[in-house]
């Protein structure tokens, strides 16, 4: 299982990649697995504002349904086109082709609350 340490993670199982005031947003490689294959994803529209903890969308699975949280609040300003007709990518590549929100950070000390890889590793039992 991949831990990349440049991302920070919350206990919902979301990594979150900032860049300055923005971020991409995506589930981890332990969320994936749990989840299964992918099948469907739905994301929150260009323009949404979120708080943290609000949904930014839907992952369907062969298993099971999933929401996809905001680690922190923020605008969404880009979506993973990709997810749209490949949502599989997510069980391929989830930390990097299977992105699947970029959000314009409006409160960065929320990021103070999340977890470093290790922290990470440790709530999943790695």
């Amino acid at each position: 299982m991949n831990f990349p340490s440049n991302l920070k993670y919350t206990s919902q199982h979301e990594w979150i990649l900032v860049n300055g005031t923005s971020a991409k947003i995506g589930i981890t490689d332990f969320a994936q697995s749990e989840l299964g294959d992918v099948v469907y994803v739905e994301l929150a529209p260009v323009g949404k504002k979120v708080h943290a903890g609000e949904s930014l969308g839907t992952i369907e699975a062969v298993k099971t349904v999933a929401e996809l949280f905001a680690p922190v609040s923020g605008e969404v300003i880009g979506l993973n086109d990709a997810m749209k007709n490949t949502p599989e990518i997510l069980n391929k590549d989830p930390y990097g082709e299977g992105w699947m929100v970029q959000l314009r950070i409006t409160d960065v000390k929320e990021l103070e609350s999340l977890m470093d890889a290790d922290a990470y590793k440790k709530l999943v039992g790695q």
